[in-house]
């Protein structure tokens, strides 16, 4: 008999070669056996240390076979107490129901998971299998068949299945396949996409995401990245040419038809992806504050002066009202008195 045959497969390694399990990776026993990246699962773990000695293949400890030797010696000349003595250790040390610490188990390989996969080893090994296009591809068309990546929708167990995150139209999908439907999307969590996103923006989510942004005009070309992200790989399923138009005999449906596209604004991006880079607008923010502070006085100067000029306009006719009213009282007096004089 060889001695390959002789080696036996770790708990890891046989619960991720398991048919759905191809989206997981491979924790080492080093990270496992770190308490740092344990920290809080064991209270959320039933049978927490079982669990944890079925990962890392460490058998539980058991009552020595010289102390029983021991002791059954000791009590041979009474029987019934012999008996008693074998059934009290028995419920001592009886193991309880394998298939709960193996359901225990997975789960808290799955907390774990999530914590691995965000580490530098993690990375690595997802960075493989997205390379090698274990996770498939973007079942939308425009997307060009940009690879997708495993994902959670919740960091807690038991709310949601895995699903798969597109980069080029930033939508996630079901699995194609109904093996992984039953897979925790909590194995993998909500900070594992964009962080691996960010940890390699060198990577070309399509073939052709060079000639995306080639009809933005040549004097407003965009540096090559911006924001640590690669021009090509921001979102190169979306904008102008990448949204389904709907169309009857050639015409376009329009959007207030009961049939029409709905939300096509979800899927729009800006012709120049200069207008997104937050650190070029941080950096001409003070300019930028600069001018709106001066173009602000200058439009309160300007509704000032009109506000006195509406104002004089309007006391001018008041004035005129009053001169005329007091003229004419002087009048109306004197044309009184000659009256009286003459009678």
């Amino acid at each position: 008999m060889s001695s390959s045959s002789q080696v036996l497969e770790s708990w890891i390694s046989t619960y991720c070669s398991l048919l759905g399990h191809e989206y997981l990776a491979e924790v080492s026993e080093d990270f496992i056996e770190d308490d740092f990246n344990l920290t809080g699962l064991s209270s959320g773990i039933p049978m927490y240390k079982e669990a944890l000695e079925m990962i890392l293949d460490i058998e539980p400890e058991e009552e020595s076979d010289e102390d029983q030797e021991d002791e059954e010696e000791e009590d041979e000349e009474d029987a019934e107490k012999l008996a008693y003595h074998r059934a009290a250790r028995k419920s001592q040390r009886g193991q309880p129901d394998i298939m709960k610490i193996e359901t225990s188990a997975e789960l808290l390989y799955g907390l774990i998971h999530q914590r691995y996969v965000t580490s530098r080893a993690g990375m690595g090994q997802m960075h493989e299998k997205y390379e090698m296009g274990h996770f498939g591809v973007c079942p939308r068309i425009l997307c060009q068949g940009c690879k997708v990546l495993p994902v959670g929708c919740s960091d807690s167990p038991g709310e949601d299945t895995v699903k798969l995150f597109c980069p080029s139209c930033f939508d996630i999908y079901n699995p194609p396949n109904s093996r992984f439907h039953n897979v925790d999307g909590a194995y993998f969590g909500t900070t594992f996409g964009s962080l691996f996103f960010m940890t390699f923006p060198e990577l070309q989510l399509t073939s052709s995401a060079a000639d995306l942004n080639s009809s933005s005009p040549a004097r407003l070309a965009p540096p090559p990245e911006f924001n640590g992200t690669s021009i090509a790989n921001f979102a190169p399923g979306l904008g102008k040419g990448k949204i389904y138009d709907p169309k009857i005999y050639g015409f376009k449906v329009s959007e207030r038809a009961k049939t029409g596209p709905r939300m096509k604004w979800l899927r729009m991006k800006p012709d120049d992806v200069r207008d997104l880079d937050e650190c070029r607008r941080y950096h001409a923010g003070g300019e930028d504050d600069e001018q709106d502070e001066v173009e602000e006085e200058e439009a309160d100067e300007q509704e000032l002066v009109k506000r006195e000029t509406v104002d004089k306009r309007k006391k001018a006719p008041m004035r005129r009202r009053r001169m005329g009213s007091g003229t004419s009282g002087v009048g109306t007096g004197s044309a009184n008195g000659a009256n009286g004089g003459g009678g």
